[in-house]
């Protein structure tokens, strides 16, 4: 009698510990998420600041040059005035002072290309900072969408019982989210067929082959792939491929030949060669 009295007090406390592990697992996903997204905030921060920093190293040097510009401006209107005057001095000294507005000229040219291209650093810069800004504020907000997301088995069992349910869109925007947040995961395969199947199930034969497809070329060798073949194949048939599907269930007779899949397979092709009763081989 006293061994039972411990012994039942010692399944509670392990009822307990077991109940909290998931909990303390999404708590520190959690954690991890909110720090990520932090360092994202911060590394913005630096970012700016930086580009803040070179903004204003650009300005002052566009700012330097537009002084010198009207600098020189203001040196040629005052020697083309002086040329004006002097003009009636002789043809010697008007030679030299059309050199030196000709030089003039030419360092004027030289400032205004100088000038032009800082303007267009600085519009790279510009482009540069606001591309860059874009993708850290999509990042981020992945990462926040993520911290608010669902545990993902939480995600994939509500979304598998809708389905079982038969509430076919509610559990294709379950899984479609599943997909969002989770696609590396192994149930992300599943969570593909599910798709295709509802896609099936409402006529929509074309977006069944493209998620049957995700599921043969991202999972090949997972549980769903000998019945996403199956399906891909009687998917093109409906759509009026038949050369496509056939050859598509004669891969699942060849792949998995021991399967329910490729005994269903079988008998879809023979009633293809063999339509209606005693009917002509095609």
């Amino acid at each position: 009698m006293k061994k039972q009295l411990y012994f039942v007090p010692l399944i509670l406390l392990m009822a307990v510990a077991v109940s909290v592990q998931p909990a303390f697992a999404v708590s520190k996903e959690m954690i991890q998420l909110q720090t990520q997204v932090q360092a994202l905030q911060d590394q913005m921060t630096q970012m700016q600041q930086s580009f803040n920093e070179r903004m204003g190293v650009m300005k002052n040097l566009m700012d330097q040059n537009t002084d010198s510009m009207n600098k020189v401006t203001a040196a040629i209107t005052s020697l083309q005035g002086s040329l004006e005057k002097l003009q009636g001095d002789g043809g010697a000294r008007t030679d030299q002072l059309s050199g030196q507005i000709q030089s003039l000229n030419d360092s004027l040219d030289e400032l205004k290309a100088r000038l032009a291209k800082l303007g267009k650093q600085l519009d790279d810069i510009q482009a540069a900072q606001q591309n860059q800004s874009a993708s850290q504020a999509a990042q981020q907000g992945q990462q926040q969408a993520l911290a608010q997301a669902p545990p993902p088995d939480v995600l994939y069992n509500n979304a598998l019982r809708d389905y079982n349910a038969g509430k076919n869109d509610l559990a294709s925007q379950e899984f479609s989210d599943y997909l969002k947040f989770y696609p590396s995961t192994d149930l992300a395969g599943n969570a593909y067929f599910y798709l295709a199947e509802v896609n099936y199930k409402q006529g929509n034969f074309q977006g069944a082959v493209k998620n049957y497809d995700q599921v043969l070329q991202n999972f090949p060798t997972g549980n769903k792939a000998a019945a996403s073949a199956l399906k891909k194949g009687l998917s093109l048939i409906e759509l009026g491929q038949n050369e496509d599907g056939i050859a598509m269930l004669k891969h699942v007779v060849q792949r998995y030949p021991h399967s329910n899949e490729a005994m269903q397979a079988r008998e879809k092709l023979r009633k293809l060669a063999f339509p209606g009763n005693g009917g002509a081989r095609q």
